[in-house]
């Protein structure tokens, strides 16, 4: 191996070309050691589920151990500032959500990592849609239905979330702007109480993910009116998009995704990158997410920087008109 005084004695293309053919080299032995992969969020949640499933794709595929660390708290910051700061090895990865790489550092700006310029992204894996769902008493069976039952009502409607400045509290939000209505926040301590008082009528609706609406809305205990995916949904193939019912660019979707500490050498990036598309081809790993609502997307880290600069674009000016942005 060349010492540090030989290669500083190389011309400039010939220490690019060294280095690159190191960096490719590491990438041939990667991983020659069990890779952590922190969550930000407690275990059990969407989030913490489909990154077990991509570990064990990822040990299956690549031979060595790949574990998952919780490291759940404070808006899913506090993991996710341990992953910035790892060293950018290939041996700390971060598998995150929009929660935790766009809404949680626009609501605490202080919260130590940068969702653009503190990770290398690698793949997207998986996204699920919200709905927009009212209890069945409400009388709307569209989402036109709404708006005009909102007008004739203002501030008599209710919506429901797990919280101040979750994904369904700013969607909720986005369409009261979008529809020009008064309807009501009202947050809870988590989903679960969300939808536990939507069903039972104490307030009138909500925008939550697939996963958890899905059996609901099957037993007739919600009724949807709305999916915010570009697409109609597999699973409710009769309800519109919100994009059919009138609201243009209406668009918001709960993605997941792997990363890494920024600066991490490209060529390990590339081999997961590519280790995680080859699967997101196969049945075992489709199955898997689809049994969570989740359709696969996979692409190149781009791809992946890419959603998150619009949900930064789109979540911002909501962030900042509801003043989440200020201690």
């Amino acid at each position: 191996m060349l010492s540090a005084r030989r290669l500083t004695a190389l011309p400039l293309a010939a220490v690019l070309t060294v280095t690159l053919a190191f960096a490719a080299a590491r990438a041939d032995e990667y991983p020659s050691r069990p890779v952590k992969i922190i969550v930000p969020t407690p275990p059990g949640g969407p989030v913490d589920v489909i990154a077990r499933i991509t570990a064990n794709y990822l040990q299956t595929a690549l031979g060595k151990g790949f574990v998952v660390e919780n490291r759940a708290g404070a808006g899913n910051t506090i993991g996710s500032k341990d992953a910035a700061e790892a060293e950018p090895d290939g041996y700390t990865l971060l598998y995150s959500s929009a929660s935790g790489l766009v809404i949680a550092p626009l609501l605490h700006p202080d919260a130590g990592y940068d969702p653009l310029k503190s990770f290398d992204p690698i793949a997207l894996l998986g996204e699920s849609s919200n709905i927009l769902v009212v209890n069945p008493s409400v009388p709307a069976n569209t989402v036109q239905e709404l708006v005009a039952y909102a007008k004739a009502n203002p501030g008599k409607v209710n919506f429901s979330s797990g919280g101040i400045g979750v994904l369904p509290h700013l969607i909720g939000e986005m369409f009261k702007a979008r529809a020009g209505i008064d309807i009501v926040h009202v947050p809870y301590k988590g989903g679960g109480p969300s939808i536990t008082d939507l069903v039972a009528g104490n307030v009138q609706m909500t925008f939550e993910g697939t996963s958890v609406l899905l059996p609901l809305i099957q037993a007739g205990r919600l009724r949807a009116l709305a999916v915010t995916t570009p697409k109609r949904i597999p699973q409710l193939p009769d309800v519109p998009t919100m994009v059919e019912s009138g609201f243009p660019n209406f668009v918001s979707t709960s993605w997941t995704g792997l990363l890494a500490p920024a600066h991490t050498p490209q060529p390990i990036v590339e081999k997961l990158n590519a280790a995680i598309n080859d699967g997101l081809k196969t049945p075992e790993l489709k199955a898997a997410l689809e049994r969570l609502s989740n359709a696969p997307l996979g692409g190149t880290p781009a791809d992946f920087t890419a959603v998150i600069k619009a949900d930064l674009a789109k979540w911002s000016p909501i962030v900042k008109a509801l003043g989440l942005d200020k201690p």
